[in-house]
């Protein structure tokens, strides 16, 4: 079999392209704001801290491998996109990117609404104390229990996916005595600059009503055909993830926009709400370069405003959905070194306690991170590394190419940046490896809010 098809990437193995952008760094213990939680930084001895406590303390109490959150942090950037869209706007935080209770609690304090896509995400919503009308209930293949709970609940808004929902949620309000709120998902043909797997409005994929072959438009009739138990509130988009051109939103809103107009001429309504979806990405490495809260909704406003305008429609709510740009700069990923082989010529393997089983992101999507050595100043002379995990998989790879301290050894620790979203969320067993823990760490000290997975947890499941 030639390299070049092995399933871990395309010559997996070999030093970095000259075009590659990653040089080796001119100051190794230098921490980029743009991709670390606010709160950490350098000790006096070149350790990381955050919020003041020191990752070895950390480690030492919660063992490794470990999400450490900053939760002054994460409380500023959803006060960061709940002011910077106004009372004119909703912002509903995407709870796939990462949710558990204490998160829905600090949503709910901090003003945010709460997006969820299936029942256990809905569970926890509800769990965590977030008001039910505050919640927006995703999904391409809403189960009946799922929707039968959501309507009972009370949730504020379905967005409908296919034709064949539209009947189930009609039913579940009818069996409720109910008139649930509903958006519809448009496809609306754009596709996103972005990896294949995440770009989700271009016409071949799961996601939503087409426009461009009458389904959104034939939803729209079939909807307010249920006038006692529908109550059709808005069109629903989403472009993609991990998005930083914002062009894709302003095509999308004009195509939106248009359907409403088309939705005014047809049926004399006009939609009183419009949500953008979120996906706006965030900084991995030093290359990317990802817009502040406040750009991107005068960009959004500003976009949606014009389209309104120019089709004369009054200017509707606008929804937004972020949950990466939230969560994902918020967190770091502890490990501990555990062995290091030197393949001369080609480039160093760190191999580390964790691997896919909680950073899943890299073998799937070929994404790239940043790491730095977290247990004392990175000094010296550095070497090309390739952070590696502990599964049995060639592809288990956490940071494809790095630049790391010559005498990087076993017993060091490292940290990972900007793991706060989709990594704890698509965390598994593999090998039968538990998953870590979730650490929140604020100037009083740290706890757990998702505590580590033992053995025992896994033998649970097994009945034998």
């Amino acid at each position: 079999m030639s390299r070049s098809a092995h399933p871990a990437g395309p010559r997996h193995a070999d030093v970095l392209p000259e075009s590659h952008h990653l040089a080796p760094p001119a100051d190794p213990a230098a921490l980029d704001p743009r991709i670390w939680a606010r709160s950490v930084a350098r000790g006096a001895d070149g350790a990381l801290t955050v919020a003041g406590v020191d990752v070895r303390d950390l480690a030492r109490e919660f063992g490794t491998p470990a999400y450490i959150l900053d939760d002054a942090d994460f409380r500023a950037r959803c006060r960061a996109w709940r002011e910077a869209f106004g009372d004119e706007a909703d912002v509903f935080y995407a709870g796939k990117a990462f949710l558990c209770r204490a998160v829905v609690r600090r949503l709910h304090e901090e003003g945010l609404n709460l997006d969820v896509c299936t029942g256990g995400e809905l569970a926890t919503a509800l769990a965590g104390g977030m008001p039910p009308e505050r919640i927006a209930l995703h999904g391409n293949n809403k189960s009946l229990a799922e929707i039968d709970r959501a309507v009972s609940a009370g949730v504020g808004r379905i967005v409908l996916d296919s034709l064949a929902e539209i009947e189930r949620v009609a039913e579940a309000a009818r069996r409720h005595g109910v008139r649930q709120r509903v958006q519809i998902r448009v496809t609306v043909g754009v596709e996103a600059h972005t990896h294949e797997f995440i770009a989700t409005a271009h016409e071949d994929q799961k996601f939503g009503l087409a426009l461009a072959d009458g389904r959104a438009a034939e939803a729209v009739r079939r909807v307010l055909a249920h006038p006692d138990s529908l109550e059709l509130i808005g069109l629903h988009s989403h472009i993609g993830s991990q998005i930083f051109d914002t062009s894709g939103f302003e095509v999308a809103a004009h195509r939106v926009v248009g359907l409403m107009a088309a939705i005014r001429d047809e049926h004399g309504l006009e939609l009183p709400e419009i949500d953008l979806g979120g996906g706006l990405g965030i900084a991995y490495t030093p290359a990317d370069d990802p817009r502040e809260p406040h750009q991107i909704a005068k960009g959004l406003s500003e976009i949606v405003t014009r389209e309104c305008e120019s089709a004369s429609l009054a200017v509707p709510r606008l929804s937004v959905e972020p949950g990466r740009a939230i969560a994902g700069p918020t967190t770091f990923t502890l490990y501990e070194v555990g062995t290091v082989k030197e393949l001369p010529g080609l480039r160093t393997y760190v191999s580390v306690d964790g691997g896919m089983s909680d950073n899943i992101r890299t073998a799937l999507y070929d994404a790239e991170y940043s790491v730095t050595v977290a247990s004392r100043a990175p000094e010296g002379p550095t070497t090309l590394c390739r952070v590696v995990g502990k599964h049995c998989e060639s592809g288990d790879i956490v940071v494809r190419d790095a630049w790391l301290p010559a005498d990087t050894a076993p017993g060091d620790l490292l940290a990972v940046p900007a793991t706060g979203a989709y990594c704890r969320s698509m965390a598994s067993n593999y090998n039968h490896v538990p998953r870590p823990p979730v650490v929140s760490v604020d100037e009083s000290g740290a706890r757990v809010i998702m505590r580590r997975e033992t053995e025992e947890d896994l033998l649970r499941l097994d009945v034998g």
